[in-house]
């Protein structure tokens, strides 16, 4: 975790972010959360919980520099915005695999574009997001089926 959090300290200088007591206890709360997406709401309950006089647009406006800075990744899911800490500085793109009973978020080491822009000659891509999602190891072995996932 140390690590990790260098590196996130290097990067907000790097941009001329400074590291406040704010900015150094919300690194802190995501890479506590690293392996999995938290909705920004509990994230905002979080700071505001630690920091009572902190203001909603003060923790999204930090996330969103942390986003731009390639600190944090964000995720939207049925309307509803996550964030997670950087899992991998050295491949900034990058996709997941996310178990949809805990959580689990598994970086995925390739991208599938070329099986995709194959198809598409003469066409221009300028963007993509690609998440896998089912259910983790663990959460198998656990006996977990994707009859049993409660669906929101």
């Amino acid at each position: 975790m140390a690590e990790s959090l260098t590196t996130a300290v290097e990067i907000l200088r790097k941009n001329k972010l400074k590291l406040t007591k704010q900015r150094h206890a919300l690194l802190s709360f995501l890479l506590t959360n690293q392996g999995h997406y938290t909705d920004i709401v509990a994230v905002d309950a979080y700071m505001r919980t630690e920091f009572p006089g902190m203001s909603h647009n003060t923790v999204y406006r930090n996330l969103k520099e942390f986003e731009e800075v390639g600190i944090v990744e964000q995720n939207t899911e049925q309307e509803r915005t996550r964030v997670k800490y950087q899992c991998d500085f050295h491949h900034q793109h990058h996709h997941h695999f996310i178990c949809q009973n805990c959580g689990k978020v598994t970086e995925l080491q390739m991208c599938p574009m070329d099986f995709f822009t194959a198809q598409l000659p003469g066409y221009e891509v300028t963007g993509h997001s690609f998440e896998l999602y089912g259910l983790c190891a663990d959460c198998k072995a656990a006996g977990v089926t994707e009859a049993s996932l409660v669906k929101n």
